[in-house]
């Protein structure tokens, strides 16, 4: 019954499942970071999310043999990467995870803008699409840190490269507008694109988020008081 109770859930609110999975990694990376073991289960943990995503594409106006396409190449890089330490490709599949991610984000804000019904799943989607965002310039931030060593620096070992999980740490930071914190991008290309993800931030918020509840209030308004 349980079983069925969840797969009830996954069909109705896909979106609920993503974030969940999302939020559920960003818990874990920190544990699987830097040891052998543990880039095998990042980067599966990372599939996992690039399947949940693609299929979540599917319901969206975005095309999923895009997705799909971009998903597919990306598996192949992590997996030459994990079993045959290709380090060498890390970063094309930074690059392609970024571009997957924001094509991804752009698909759902397309799903949630097309009608003028504000549904659970579409609020579940807010935050997930949030999500892919942040995800998105993580990976950006990563493939310049490899065209760029030395792009970022932080409060514990500054000449160190930044990990996934100081990146992403940014990354929502940026996104937020709730600042920088301890990881400061350092050279003019990477604080340029960290002012790109500000901007992008403040246009979701005020866009689509704002939209999705004034929605959810004028629903909430025609709705007969008993």
């Amino acid at each position: 019954m349980k079983h069925l109770s969840f797969l009830h859930l996954t069909s109705r609110h896909p979106s609920a499942i993503l974030l969940l999975v999302q939020l559920t990694g960003m818990l874990l990376y920190p544990f699987l970071e830097g040891t052998q073991a543990g880039l095998v289960a990042f980067n599966a943990f990372g599939v996992t999310v690039l399947t949940l995503t693609t299929r979540m594409v599917r319901r969206t106006p975005g095309l999923t043999w895009i997705s799909g396409s971009l998903a597919m190449a990306i598996i192949v890089l992590l997996v030459l990467q994990t079993f045959f330490s290709m380090t060498e490709l890390l970063p094309w599949s930074s690059g392609l995870e970024a571009i997957f991610y924001f094509y991804a984000a752009g698909s759902l804000i397309a799903y949630m803008m097309e009608d003028l019904r504000a549904t659970t799943d579409e609020l579940f989607a807010a935050g997930a699409t949030f999500t892919l965002l942040a995800w998105g310039f993580t990976h950006l931030f990563m493939l310049i840190q490899i065209l760029e060593p030395g792009t970022y620096a932080a409060a514990v070992n500054p000449q160190d490269m930044r990990t996934w999980t100081e990146l992403n740490y940014l990354s929502f930071a940026l996104l937020s507008s709730t600042g920088i914190g301890d990881v400061i991008p350092l050279t003019p290309h990477a604080r340029a694109v960290a002012s790109v993800e500000m901007f992008v931030g403040l246009l979701y918020l005020a866009g689509v988020v704002a939209r999705l509840i004034g929605l959810t209030q004028l629903h909430h308004g025609d709705t007969p008081k008993s």
